[in-house]
C-alpha cells in the first residue's frame, strides 16, 4: 500500500478538498503557476517547524493501519511532486531552517519519515518511491544525481526492503540502456526498482544488464490488467487513452483483458 500524505500544493481546489477549506500545507508558500487550462492551484501554507513531528506520526499511523487493515507493507510515496518532494527539490523549499538549504537539510523530512515508518512496522515492509529527475509541477532540482545518490546511501541505514526510482525518460530505440539510475542502484544495498516509460524489451533488457532487480509498470498496467500474460505472450496491449477522466463509465474499470479482446 503507498502511504503519501498530503498532495498539498497540487491540490488545486482546497475548498473542496481541505478540511474546513483551509490551505494545503507545503514546503513553502509558493502556489504553482496556472497551468494552460487556466487551472488555479490553491496558493499552500508553509508548514511551521514545530508541525513537522505532526506530519512524520501521520505517516507512522498510516503505516501502522495498513499493516492491520492486512497490507503486507508500504510504500512511501517521496515522488511526483508530492510533500516529501516538495521538501527534497530546491526549486520548492525555500524554506529558512534546518529542513531546507543543503542536499542533507532537504532531506531530513524525507528520512525522519523512513524511520519512523520502519521502527512502526519494520523495514522488511517498507519501500520508498522517488523521482529526483522529473518535474511534475515544478518539482526540480539543480543537481538530481546527487539528490538521488545522496538519498539511494542515505536509506541503506534504515535498511527498507526496496528503492523505487522513476527514471529521467526512456524515449528513444528499443535497444537502448539505460543509464542515470545506475549510481543509485550501486549504491542502494536491497533490492532496487526501476520505472518509467518501461516497454517489454527495455524491462526485459534492464533485468539481462542488472541494471535493476524488477521492473515496474503503471500504465501499461492500468490498461492491460493482465499485463503478466500479454508480456508472457508477447501480445498486443491495450492503447492506455483514459486515464484522469471524469467519466464515471468510460475508464479505468473498462479495459478488456486479452481474452476478451
Amino acid at each position: 500500500m503507498e502511504i503519501s500524505g498530503n498532495v498539498s500544493r497540487l491540490s488545486h481546489s482546497f475548498k473542496d478538498f481541505q478540511p474546513n477549506g483551509q490551505a494545503p500545507i507545503s514546503s513553502t508558500d509558493k502556489g504553482i503557476t496556472p497551468g494552460p487550462d487556466g487551472v488555479e492551484w490553491s496558493p499552500p501554507r508553509r508548514l511551521r517547524k514545530d508541525e513537522i513531528p505532526g506530519i512524520v506520526n501521520d505517516f507512522r499511523l498510516a503505516a501502522r493501519n495498513a499493516i492491520e487493515a492486512g497490507f503486507d507493507g508500504v510504500e512511501i510515496h517521496g515522488a511526483n511532486g508530492y510533500l516529501i518532494e516538495q521538501f527534497l527539490k530546491h526549486q520548492i523549499n525555500d524554506r529558512t531552517d534546518e529542513y531546507s538549504g543543503s542536499l542533507e537539510n532537504r532531506c531530513c523530512f524525507a528520512l525522519e519519515i523512513v524511520e519512523a515508518v520502519t521502527n512502526e512496522i519494520g523495514s522488511n515492509r517498507v519501500g520508498i518511491r522517488l523521482s529526483s529527475y522529473t518535474d511534475t509541477m515544478e518539482s526540480i532540482d539543480s543537481n538530481p544525481d546527487a539528490l538521488g545518490l545522496y538519498m539511494a546511501n542515505a536509506l541503506n541505514k534504515f535498511n527498507i526492503i526496496y528503492l523505487h526510482m522513476i527514471e529521467p525518460t526512456l524515449e528513444g530505440p528499443e535497444d537502448e540502456t539505460p543509464h542515470r539510475l545506475l549510481p543509485m542502484r550501486k549504491a542502494f544495498k536491497n533490492t532496487f526498482i526501476a520505472a518509467g516509460g518501461y516497454t517489454r524489451s527495455k524491462g526485459n533488457r534492464a533485468i539481462a544488464e542488472n541494471y535493476a532487480d524488477l521492473v515496474a509498470f503503471g500504465r501499461l498496467f492500468l490498461a492491460s490488467p493482465d499485463l503478466p500474460r500479454r508480456f508472457e505472450l508477447n501480445a498486443p496491449l491495450n492503447q492506455c487513452k483514459t486515464f484522469y477522466s471524469y467519466d464515471l463509465v468510460v475508464g479505468y474499470t473498462d479495459y478488456p483483458f486479452l481474452e476478451e479482446a
